[in-house]
């Protein structure tokens, strides 16, 4: 016999209103032996139409999103709405109050732990939850990413790859819909266990960003944010309107040389910006060693023409840690 999930929801899904509560999830620790860990959630259902399922802090140290969910959440009224939106802005809330990327309850990554187990540790169970409760019920799903503590992005919304192309394009259609700056078509290093295959697994419409990093939000990125959460909503129909399109120029990132690792240890010193210009063959880091002065660095030479879409974020990078990515624009 299957394993129940033992989430339960504070709020319905299927009556109309304005509704804002909780997922509680039993959790029995040190200070609390019959405690709940409260996930808050919103939900808005206005008759029949579309549902979108909106959700932020996928890893605990990215605030575009959980910013513009609130905001969302607080402005958003039933009647402006046809259909459903969901609203889940910490969607791994142990991460997000502990400013994390991952977990501190189990030390799992939200994001790569899909489809999680109904009996498994915390993570474990918020994955299953969602693959199980939530994505079915939604018609289109926008996860919000940004750089968190070790990268900084440049702003995008993105789409992946797709087998069925007929659902690619209805991807591409709404990750242009979003309206953020660049618009990326890209495949994952790894998509193995992520929320974003879940979603497209089951055939649903998937919007995924990268709006800034470093572990905190500036006023553009959030105003993206909030913008696209707005502008998703106008594509699908949820709300009246049309999307506010201010130009998207349309990056890429699908041919295989984009991504740029640390071949050491040591001191980063990038020699292009974020947005910046960058030709094949060019050197677009030093990595100075930290044990010794007066030493020549390493230096990492771009293999792509393009521009530089995102770049390690702290000054000290290890052996195999992402540096950059170059984008080829289109």
């Amino acid at each position: 016999m299957t394993a129940a999930n033992p989430i339960s929801s504070t709020v319905p899904f299927d009556q109309d209103g304005e509704f804002h509560g909780y997922l509680s999830l039993p959790h029995s620790r040190e200070e609390s032996a019959w405690g709940l860990i409260q996930i808050p959630i919103s939900v808005f259902r206005n008759g029949d139409g579309p549902t979108a399922l909106l959700t932020g802090a996928n890893h605990g140290d990215e605030y575009e999103g959980p910013i513009a969910l609130q905001y969302l959440a607080h402005e958003l009224s039933a009647g402006a709405v046809r259909g459903r939106v969901i609203i889940v802005p910490y969607m791994n809330y142990p991460a997000f109050r502990a400013a994390r990327r991952i977990s501190p309850l189990d030390g799992l990554n939200l994001n790569r732990i899909f489809p999680g187990k109904p009996n498994g540790s915390v993570t474990e169970k918020i994955a299953d939850y969602f693959l199980n409760q939530l994505i079915p019920l939604a018609d289109i799903v926008l996860d919000y990413h940004s750089g968190g503590k070790s990268l900084d992005f440049i702003p995008f919304a993105a789409a992946h790859v797709l087998e069925d192309k007929t659902q690619e394009a209805a991807c591409i259609a709404a990750m242009e819909a979003f309206g953020a700056p660049y618009s990326m078509t890209l495949k994952e290093i790894d998509a193995t266990g992520m929320y974003d295959t879940a979603v497209e697994d089951a055939g649903k419409i998937f919007v995924s960003t990268e709006l800034g990093g470093g572990g905190s939000a500036t006023a553009r990125s959030a105003g993206i944010a909030r913008r696209g959460a707005e502008n998703i909503l106008r594509h699908v129909g949820i709300l009246e309107g049309e999307p506010i399109r201010n130009g998207s120029t349309r990056i890429d990132t699908t041919g295989g040389d984009c991504f740029h690792f640390s071949p050491c240890d040591g001191m980063l010193e990038m020699l292009f910006d974020l947005e910046d210009e960058v030709a094949k063959g060019e050197t677009i880091a030093r990595i100075w060693p930290v044990d010794r002065s007066g030493q020549k660095p390493s230096q990492v030479v771009s293999n792509e023409t393009g521009i530089l879409a995102a770049r390690h974020f702290p000054g000290l990078i290890k052996l195999g840690d992402c540096l950059a990515v170059v984008a080829a624009t289109n």
